[in-house]
């Protein structure tokens, strides 16, 4: 079993790290796919630790929508950032998590556009996927993803939480759907029917931890080892057995993200 989403370089975890791992592996997960900020110096700096205490750990890297306003429209700037973080160590795997955010609006809209265009092109230039945050963005991040990606990025659309519509025009292109603790919240069912159908070799799991326990720990830091939740739920979801969803999934991680 693979968590593909999380933040363990976050401030969250850095006081009781060995636990979090210990209690992930205990839990099954052969490894995770831990995000980074590829502005974030701090985040960074922890990339060693992380990788002495689980050699297996895969990373990604990205400008995240909510930080695009630091670059303005400086895409010069941009690819120099994102290039460096991918090029620090061998354990990158993907670019992101990129996307855009209209609910918040932490940067301007135009420039949210640009910066994850130009990191698409990052993305088909060294053959990498991406990972990708949407939210009240569906027609531009699709729209975006037809022009800059033509048709030749693949990817993930990370902690799936949108519509039909975006799940269907995100497959049509090729991408895959992540779900997370939002997935097995009561009141979630629209995402548990889209999960019921997404093409088994287009959907993975995550927590996305720290944020967003699934229940019974809602309220909780969420961390690694409770992925083991959203895999009971989605494959409940879908009529298989746990065992077999983690399976597919963990086939489906390999697949997108090279080991």
């Amino acid at each position: 079993m693979i968590d593909s989403h999380c933040h363990l370089a976050d401030d969250a975890f850095q006081a009781d790290l060995p636990a979090v791992i210990a209690r992930a592996q205990a839990a099954g997960l052969e490894r995770v796919l831990c995000i980074l900020d590829s502005g974030s110096a701090e985040e960074a700096a922890r990339v060693p630790r992380l990788r002495e205490l689980w050699p297996a750990m895969r990373f990604s890297s990205g400008i995240h929508p909510h930080h695009a306003g630091k670059y303005g429209a400086d895409l010069t700037q941009v690819a120099s950032t994102v290039t460096a973080a991918l090029t620090a160590h061998d354990a990158i795997r993907a670019i992101g998590e990129i996307g855009l955010d209209y609910h918040y609006d932490f940067a301007p809209r135009d420039v949210q556009r640009e910066v994850f265009a130009r990191q698409i092109a990052i993305a088909r230039q060294r053959r990498l996927p991406i990972i990708i945050h949407t939210r009240e963005a569906d027609e531009d991040t699709l729209d975006i993803l037809r022009s800059a990606g033509e048709s030749d990025v693949r990817g993930v659309f990370h902690c799936f939480s949108g519509t039909e519509a975006l799940a269907r025009g995100a497959l049509d292109l090729g991408f895959h759907l992540s779900f997370s603790g939002i997935a097995t919240f009561p009141r979630a069912g629209n995402l548990r029917e889209i999960a019921a159908w997404v093409p088994a070799d287009r959907i993975l799991i995550e927590t996305d931890s720290p944020y967003l326990a699934p229940p019974p720990y809602r309220g909780k830091r969420n961390e690694p080892a409770w992925v083991a939740r959203v895999a009971d739920v989605i494959g409940e979801a879908r009529g298989e057995a746990a065992a077999d969803l983690r399976a597919r999934t963990t086939a489906n991680f390999h697949a997108l993200f090279q080991p």
